[in-house]
């Protein structure tokens, strides 16, 4: 089951890194976060806006929003 939810992380992240789509991301501390993914990895997602860099650790992310609809498979119509 672990690997199936890492690998939907890594599918939704890669979808939203390729199409440079907007996001807002609510950390556990309630902290809100906007821009777009330029990389991630296992532990981590690093996040550009205004041409500044945030690391952002996964374990302190509760919620990811992005800006528009997603489609992450071929075949899937957006929402």
């Amino acid at each position: 089951m672990a690997e199936r939810s890492q690998h939907l992380q890594d599918v939704f992240l890669n979808t939203v890194r390729k199409q440079k789509i907007s996001l807002t991301i609510f950390l556990v501390n309630g902290v809100k976060l906007t821009g777009i993914v330029t990389s991630f990895d296992s532990f981590c997602v690093l996040l550009r806006r205004d041409g500044h860099a945030q690391l952002v650790y996964k374990h302190a992310i509760s919620t990811i929003m992005p800006g528009q609809p997603v489609q992450m498979f071929e075949g899937e119509s957006p929402e």
